[in-house]
């Protein structure tokens, strides 16, 4: 019998296997598996030519004491860009392997041609290789972003082993990569962005960035669902993993940091997008909220945490009589079934009854967060809608709601506190984790909430009796 020569691989997770399953046993995922053929690398592939590039090789099959293990001048790369050298623990290391996720059209090569413009001018060369677009096209980019530098070098390059022999030469103090998907290893028989060819691809330049000490950034696609494409295992293999989030109509841009090796995780930079290319927004701490009207019922602010970082976002409400057999539930910029569990704790320990009423609830300025916090001003907004009645001019609100009525303590209850202080916020309505004082106002239960903000008031929807 033939020996079979093509294996089926999931899209989301990489699993393999030898047979078409409509579930992936590993990520559980449905209709993943694709086929391909079997990979035949052939003798004398690119890897031996990685580890005779002159330098320094960080291969060593002798162990060694970690003792006797010597340090050279490890000093980061600063990319010129202050905030994205602090999310990134001070700066790009030497030899690290950096993927930049993101939708199509959020900035990702607007950010890359932006950092590498900063690095030249300092003096530094820096490469970037491309299989999306020609020498022409990013030229195009850069007038736009008055980008006129002779240390800037563009090649539209597929071929992963012709980009390591170009980079070995050159020598650049930074090599970007758009995208890992284009790129393809000439001895391998599978098409350019199947799984085979990403992990090897992506193999070969963390191989090539340890030898020589060259930071590379490699861009990569998104799924639908945002998450990155390709096989698992390639988040695994880099060092660090950064996210450009947002939405394109919206003006402002999140770079999180998911994953670190030589730093901290969690972390965060708001962008704006203008004409000119990304800026930092330096004070983001109130950015999100707009041109807000505290007069209104319905809104509430929270500061919320997003890693390390505060700020205020206004949390809108809308409690609206319904008139259909069942009342519409709609969330935008956090789980929906959150709203469905915080109502349902309203209607039981709050002993209200939202069964003829269309709820609608939103994050202003198109952010999205996922914080625990915001439970508080979630249910502070649809009480203040259902009852038709605004919030205190300068309140702000943050803790976590459990399914018995508690507002529990949340992470960085003393960075929230200092940052609604600096912000001028009053009165402060949290968990009562925190020392009382004229401004903190401690919130043991909802019912708390209902008695200092809603009492005496007995309306239901939008204010109907």
């Amino acid at each position: 019998m033939a020996k079979k020569d093509t294996t089926f691989f999931c899209q989301s997770c990489g699993n393999e296997s030898g047979k078409w399953l409509g579930q992936c046993p590993g990520c559980r995922e449905w209709n993943t598996f694709i086929e391909e053929k079997i990979v035949k690398a052939k003798s004398g592939s690119g890897r031996g030519s990685i580890a005779a590039v002159s330098g320094a090789a960080y291969v060593n099959t002798k162990p060694t004491a970690l003792s006797e293990v010597t340090l050279g001048d490890e000093e980061r790369l600063k990319t010129g860009i202050n905030e994205l050298d602090r999310v990134l623990g001070g700066g790009i290391v030497p030899g690290s392997l950096i993927l930049v996720g993101g939708d199509p059209g959020i900035g990702k090569s607007t950010l890359i041609l932006q950092l590498l413009a900063s690095l030249a001018a300092k003096g530094m060369q820096a490469l970037y290789l491309t299989g999306e677009e020609c020498v022409r096209q990013i030229r195009i980019r850069a007038n736009r972003l008055k980008i006129r530098d002779e240390a800037i070098f563009l090649s539209t390059e597929n071929c992963v082993e012709a980009m390591i022999d170009l980079a070995s030469s050159m020598r650049p103090a930074l090599l970007a990569v758009d995208s890992i998907q284009t790129m393809y290893a000439p001895d391998l028989e599978s098409s350019p962005g199947s799984l085979a060819q990403i992990r090897e691809c992506a193999a070969r330049l963390g191989a090539l960035a340890k030898t020589i000490h060259l930071p590379v950034i490699l861009v990569g696609h998104v799924t639908k669902d945002g998450a990155l494409a390709g096989p698992r295992l390639l988040e695994h293999m880099v060092d660090t993993v950064v996210s450009l989030e947002g939405d394109r109509r919206q003006m402002f841009r999140l770079l999180r940091v998911l994953k670190n090796r030589f730093g901290p995780t969690q972390e965060l930079v708001v962008f704006q997008m203008t004409h000119a290319g990304v800026e930092v927004v330096e004070d983001p701490s109130t950015y999100f909220l707009g041109a807000r009207d505290p007069a209104l019922s319905g809104t509430a602010v929270v500061m919320a945490m997003d890693g390390q970082r505060p700020f205020a976002v206004e949390v809108q409400a809308l409690v609206s009589r319904s008139f259909l057999a069942i009342p519409r539930r709609t969330a935008l910029g956090f789980d929906v079934n959150r709203l469905h569990l915080l109502l349902a704790v309203l209607e039981k320990r709050g002993r209200l009854n939202f069964s003829q009423a269309d709820i609608y609830a939103k994050i202003g300025g198109g952010l999205r967060l996922d914080d625990p916090g915001m439970d508080l001003g979630i249910v502070a907004s649809v009480l203040s809608s259902f009852y038709d009645i605004p919030l205190p001019e300068r309140s702000v609100f943050w803790g976590e709601v459990d399914l018995n009525g508690q507002v529990r303590p949340v992470q960085a209850q003393q960075i929230r506190a200092g940052q609604a202080g600096r912000l001028g916020y009053s009165p402060v309505l949290c968990p009562p984790a925190l020392p009382p004082d004229g401004k903190h106002k401690g919130i043991a239960t909802i019912i708390d909430l209902q008695r200092q903000l809603f009492s005496k008031q007995k309306k239901g929807p939008a204010g109907e009796t």
